[in-house]
């Protein structure tokens, strides 16, 4: 409940379930967490002159090492925020979900409906039938991208304070029931709008409303993994790994993924899929949705859009991956603009710039951008629905195919996708080259496929950083690997690492033509770096007091905070991590604030620094007790089966302060 600040009059702070509402910078009175209405609130209020926020900083906590912490989501971080009197209060942490998957959630209408669960395009239950005597309707236990939003003039039955939306999207199902069937890619992703009651005292959250998004007008969803909230207000989604065009369909899912949406194995067609989708909420807490074919057809891990509401900076989560960006015609119209793919390092001006390098200490090095083409998705949708072949774009060979025909010209030895590949771009088929085989046509124009799980994206607007989160820093990256090109050679680092780069404007392409943004990255430095170790007492490979395969990156301007969410078999629990930007002492810059159950992975980070009035930190996970690790130790795979559905769940919700960690202490 934001009022406008007033210098003249004391304000009112209310402390219900521990969190006052404070002035922000003089402009608003804001809370400064997370609904913290984990436990309700006593109604107690006083009044102070005039205190605003100042600074926030998460006390870190262990990592779990019980059985019973580490077979469920554990919090034992604290929150002290300083404020503009020199007082500190300080709240202690805990998780608050608003479902497991394939429970029974409440539809709106009085009725329930299944939380992760699959429908064909007709919308129609895709059902579980691998244990003959108990069929069921799949559902997922792998959510992740979530974004947290308001509609103007929402107005939903069953909400009695403010109406407040989430988004969560399902990335996929690990198993079918009968335990042995992997379903990884064979069903289409499903996305849900959660209506949310927020008690508008204690920010609290609580679920009145579970709607399933109908994506048959996009002919389904690909494997939704992260994604954002744009600056407009709506849902960017994700289709991660593109299927390849030129892959025999039985080795990319296509076929199982086709039977699953059309009852057909032979109807999807690969291009239809790696694309942007954005789905937007209605007042009354349905959702349309529409997906953007002129992003790059790439391993969409999530997007960032800048804050001038046209240049978009991607994940691609691949071997052989790069940096894209487009730059929309638009501000808020993402469905036409031109798509870009960088050069990193020496590659930009071999032998005097400097290379890509995981030391913190080391230059940041420089980033040019190629253009790759200007499009619509209109047109090129519309290619894909005219039936384009992927052999009418290029052709591909698997070996250089002078060996065979040592007359064949036009052919390039390229390195996408994990693969070494000989490749001839057919005569004017550039632009459907660029946007539809996006990842080889960058690398046929030289830009930088040169690095490997390259996932979360976000934005550091006051001090225009962007960063990127490399899961791992392995094969294509790696000195002397037979993926590997000459700009980007490390040593390996499995834990991986995350990544800043600097955003500015007046910048041109590799043609000496001017880049229409003023958020362009130039450069690329290591922030942060994991670190392997031999396996410790509880099957770490990565050190636990640093980050392990960085995943899900979000940052908070009022908060001066970046999270990050690991996907990690490394650390046999994954954590939440909080960065904080302006902390001067290194030993407390990292903090460890949550810990998701083991085997599985925190996802659907998202950090909302206002929404009446109230901060939240959004998180999921996915495929609890799901590494070889678990599986091998009874007891903790015995636990985790027990708080999980058998490790069928798992849970989507958020972070929470606790009433009785109030503390008022003058400095």
């Amino acid at each position: 409940m934001t009022q406008a600040s007033n210098p003249s009059r004391r304000q009112t702070l209310k402390f219900l379930a521990g969190v006052p509402m404070l002035p922000m910078s003089g402009l608003a009175a804001s809370s400064l967490l997370s609904a913290c209405g984990g436990g309700g609130g006593d109604g107690n209020s006083t009044t102070t002159p005039n205190v605003s926020f100042v600074s926030a900083r998460f006390g870190e906590m262990p990592a779990p090492t019980s059985i019973a912490n580490r077979a469920t989501t554990y919090v034992a971080s604290t929150l002290t925020i300083t404020l503009s009197d020199h007082s500190t209060q300080k709240f202690n942490l805990a998780y608050e979900p608003f479902f497991l998957t394939g429970t029974q959630v409440p539809d709106g209408s009085g009725g329930t409906t299944l939380a992760g669960a699959y429908y064909d395009i007709n919308n129609a239950p895709i059902m579980d039938t691998t244990v003959p005597a108990r069929p069921r309707q799949f559902f997922s236990d792998s959510p992740d991208g979530t974004s947290l939003l308001t509609v103007p003039n929402a107005d939903v039955d069953g909400v009695t304070g403010n109406p407040v939306f989430a988004v969560v999207q399902f990335e996929y199902a690990t198993w079918a029931q009968d335990g042995s069937t992997s379903m990884y890619g064979k069903l289409p992703s499903p996305i849900a709008i959660l209506t949310l009651d927020q008690n508008p005292t204690t920010g609290k959250l609580k679920l009145v409303k579970y709607h399933n998004v109908n994506t048959s007008g996009v002919k389904g969803l690909w494997i939704t993994c992260g994604a954002s909230l744009s600056p407009w207000g709506t849902h960017l989604s994700s289709e991660e790994y593109e299927p390849d065009a030129f892959a025999a369909r039985s080795a990319n899912y296509m076929n199982d993924f086709s039977q699953n949406l059309y009852g057909n194995p032979a109807t999807a067609n690969p291009y239809d899929y790696g694309h942007l989708p954005e789905i937007t909420v209605n007042p009354n807490g349905t959702g349309s949705i529409k997906k953007h074919y002129c992003l790059g057809r790439i391993s969409h891990e999530l997007v960032q859009v800048m804050p001038d509401e046209r240049t978009v900076l991607m994940g691609d989560d691949a071997t052989n991956s790069a940096y894209f960006m487009f730059v929309a015609d638009n501000a808020r119209d993402l469905s036409a603009g031109t798509l870009y793919a960088a050069q990193v390092g020496i590659a930009a001006d071999p032998g005097t710039m400097n290379p890509f390098s995981l030391s913190t200490t080391a230059n940041a090095a420089p980033m040019k951008w190629i253009r790759l083409g200007h499009a619509t998705s209109a047109e090129i949708q519309a290619l894909v629905d005219g039936g384009i072949q992927a052999t009418q774009i290029m052709q591909v060979s698997s070996v250089d195919p002078t060996i065979a025909d040592p007359t064949a010209t036009g052919y390039t030895r390229i390195k996408a996708n994990g693969k070494i590949e000989w490749i001839k771009l057919q005569a004017g088929m550039e632009k459907a080259a660029a946007f539809l085989e996006t990842h080889r046509y960058a690398a046929l124009v030289g830009a930088s496929t040169c690095f490997t799980k390259m996932e979360g994206t976000t934005v550091n607007a006051k001090d225009k950083i962007a960063y990127s989160a490399l899961q791992n820093v392995q094969a294509s990256m790696v000195t002397g690997n037979a993926l590997s090109n000459p700009e980007v050679q490390v040593a390996q680092v499995n834990a991986g690492a995350v990544m800043a780069l600097n955003l500015r404007g007046a910048q041109t392409d590799t043609t000496s033509t001017a880049i229409n943004s003023e958020w362009v990255p130039v450069d690329i430095k290591a922030l942060l770096v994991g670190e392997d170790i031999s396996a410790d007492s509880l099957g770490n490979t990565a050190n636990p007091n640093k980050i392990g395969n960085p995943d899900n990156l979000k940052f908070s301007e009022k908060l001066r905070t970046l999270f990050i969410g690991e996907d990690s078999s490394q650390h046999t629990n994954n954590f939440l991590w909080a960065y904080h930007l302006d902390e001067t002492d290194p030993d407390k810059k990292l903090a460890r604030i949550l810990s998701v159950p083991a085997g599985g992975e925190s996802t659907g980070l998202h950090a909302v620094d206002e929404i009446n009035g109230w901060t939240y930190i959004m998180s999921n996970f996915q495929h609890a007790g799901d590494s070889s690790y678990v599986r091998g130790n009874t007891a903790l795979n015995n636990a985790v089966k027990v708080n999980y559905n058998d490790k069928y769940a798992a849970a989507v919700g958020y972070l929470t302060a606790t009433a009785t960690s109030i503390k008022l202490n003058k400095l």
